[in-house]
């Protein structure tokens, strides 16, 4: 759709005007855009995927050194998020963008020649800065461009970017694997398999950084700098009516703080307001239920209990495009039963497929220390690990990243966003690199803890979440 000049009308929410009238094609068109940032955040963080073993191997790493290898670049991302939100209210939303896009293409190189463990873990903590500057800019990005009653669908688009560059991520990997008969053989130019897995990454990372300047600045960025004919402008090409009333709005909630920062986020909960706790909240829940032990494990986990590399791979990409189908779906529906809603669904099929993993490898017997599933056992396994899959990329996955792009108010959106996202990569960081030291105590105990989180995850959403389906961003106080 993007290019044409279709016009949608969009049911107005309570208290607010009449419907308002937009251009979904062009609206469309700058979201899509800004969320190749998320395409690239997929791609970086599950590339390793299918690299995993061979590096073990290659660098004879034991399975603490291996956990933190492939959760290294995790700790750039906390640093990338932490500081993105601040750098996009003084320098932009496309400068930030160009930024991420250099990180990613310098990491993909750097990583597809590293000689050893700690460089390699280096040029992963540079990908890391910018997965985690796309994590925040994309969101806030397409929140602040969107119009509100399409606002859910396009946010969401993060997601399927993210799951869509985690599909083709471990898609590549399957390829250069089974062209060279495996990750560790050699390929191309006398390189290994593993090492053109991460220098693939760096034809989408130019990419990204060629289209980012084909776009336009933020409108709520533009007014911060007084730049308000420009802002107009940009509004013009999304908005077909109300563009006063907009302006106005945006006039009025910047005008408090033309430069957020994270001294803005401090209330009396605990230090900061609670709506950035929920943020927060909200962002650990969404990696405390063990999602990424599924997109950076998968492969070396199916092997652990009896399939086949090439086995292992094939039903990784499969896990992937499922992801990719059910993120279509919460598109479609967001904008029509809310966020809260999907959540608490979420919540529950979780807890179901989860606790069906625990079950099955806690009970499955050992064999030189690995659970053994039976022929009716690995299926069940598998069914259980798509479904875990399905129910978080129907709801958590695209969900969250909609709510951090449009629960805050414009005073604090950058800081607060930045600040919740920094806590989603460090909950990342901390299930990722200690999934192989909580395997070796048994799967049976790392799903158990996982499943425990996504209990939890429903009462936190019933009792705090707040539904903003159809609101404003102005009206975020």
């Amino acid at each position: 759709m993007a290019g044409t000049q279709e016009t949608g009308t969009g049911g107005s929410a309570p208290g607010q005007g009449a419907a308002e009238e937009y251009d979904t094609g062009r609206a469309i068109l700058l979201a899509s855009v800004a969320a190749l940032g998320g395409f690239l955040f997929g791609f970086d963080t599950a590339v390793i995927n299918g690299a995993v073993s061979a590096i073990r191997d290659e660098f004879a790493m034991g399975s603490g050194l291996t956990g933190f290898a492939v959760s290294s670049a995790l700790l750039g991302c906390v640093v990338g998020a932490w500081l993105a939100g601040r750098l996009a209210d003084r320098q932009g939303r496309i400068r930030v963008m160009l930024i991420a896009s250099v990180l990613f293409t310098v990491s993909a190189i750097g990583s597809g020649l590293a000689q050893g463990p700690w460089d390699l873990i280096l040029w992963r903590v540079v990908g890391g800065l910018g997965v985690g500057a796309a994590s925040v800019i994309a969101p806030a990005y397409i929140a602040e461009i969107s119009p509100a009653s399409i606002r859910g669908r396009l946010g969401s688009l993060q997601q399927l970017a993210i799951v869509t560059g985690i599909f083709v991520a471990l898609l590549s990997d399957y390829f250069f694997a089974t062209a060279a008969g495996g990750a560790a053989e050699v390929h191309w130019l006398g390189l290994e398999a593993w090492r053109w897995m991460f220098f693939a990454e760096a034809v989408p990372a130019v990419a990204y950084g060629l289209l980012a300047l084909s776009i336009p600045e933020s409108p709520r960025y533009l007014v911060s700098r007084g730049e308000h004919d420009d802002a107009r402008q940009v509004l013009s090409q999304v908005l077909k009516t109300g563009i006063d009333e907009r302006m106005r709005e945006i006039r009025r909630t910047v005008s408090m703080d033309t430069r957020s920062s994270f001294a803005d986020l401090r209330g009396t909960a605990l230090g900061l307001r609670p709506i950035v706790w929920v943020g927060i909240a909200l962002s650990l829940f969404q990696q405390f239920v063990g999602i990424n032990v599924i997109f950076y494990y998968s492969a070396t986990l199916w092997q652990s209990v009896g399939f086949s590399e090439e086995d292992s791979l094939v039903q990784t990409v499969i896990t992937s495009v499922t992801n990719i189908v059910v993120t279509i779906i919460a598109i479609s529906v967001i904008d029509k039963v809310g966020r809260r809603r999907l959540l608490l669904t979420g919540s529950v099929g979780m807890v179901a497929s989860l606790a069906t993993l625990a079950f099955v490898f806690a009970t499955a017997p050992l064999v030189d220390g690995e659970p053994a599933l039976s022929d009716s056992a690995g299926p069940v396994a598998l069914v259980a690990a798509n479904a875990f899959v399905v129910f978080f990329g129907v709801s958590w996955g695209p969900a969250v990243w909609v709510l951090l792009g449009e629960m805050f108010s414009n005073a604090i959106r950058a800081s607060a966003l930045g600040l919740a996202a920094a806590a989603q990569w460090l909950g990342n960081f901390a299930i990722s690199t200690t999934f192989p030291a909580l395997a070796d105590l048994g799967l049976g105990v790392a799903y158990g803890l996982y499943t425990v989180f996504a209990a939890l995850s429903f009462f936190f959403v019933l009792r705090l979440v707040p539904e903003t389906k159809g609101r404003q961003l102005e009206d975020m106080e």
